[in-house]
């Protein structure tokens, strides 16, 4: 497993984003609210965190919904997973939506998403007239049947 340093400022009162078990590749990222925030059903908010990040360059941030909020309280990203670049110096701010019934409320220091620090490729495209032909070809959604 490779590991990279990432510069952080934790402006808030929660402790910085970390794993939960030795092989987590996400970190629990945190609530930073002067007063609880209460979503209604199919309403969504902007949560800040209170964390800034400095990644080096190749490398990104993903914020990904808690499997557990989801299926608990049916709390989710609206875009999900957020990319946060190797260039943005600004605080990491959640948008979170309640496809919930019921109201539910977000408190100061809540887990509320996971973010994982990952690296990735640059793309130079190369225009051509025509692809190479592969077993599944054009094939699409469901191409390959229900099992």
């Amino acid at each position: 497993m490779d590991t990279v340093k990432v510069k952080i400022i934790n402006r808030s009162s929660n402790p910085l984003p970390s794993y939960s078990t030795p092989s987590s590749a996400g970190m629990d990222l945190r609530a930073n609210l002067s007063e609880p925030v209460t979503l209604k059903p199919l309403e969504r908010a902007l949560i800040p965190t209170g964390v800034y990040i400095q990644l080096p360059q190749g490398y990104e941030c993903q914020i990904r919904p808690r499997s557990g909020l989801a299926l608990k309280h049916g709390i989710s990203l609206v875009n999900t997973p957020g990319t946060i670049d190797a260039d943005y110096r600004g605080e990491i701010g959640v948008i979170l939506i309640n496809l919930s019934n019921e109201p539910f409320v977000v408190n100061h220091g809540e887990r509320i998403c996971q973010m994982v620090v990952t690296n990735y490729s640059s793309v130079n495209w190369c225009e051509v007239e025509s692809l190479d032909d592969s077993e599944r070809g054009d094939g699409g959604f469901g191409h390959t049947g229900v099992n």
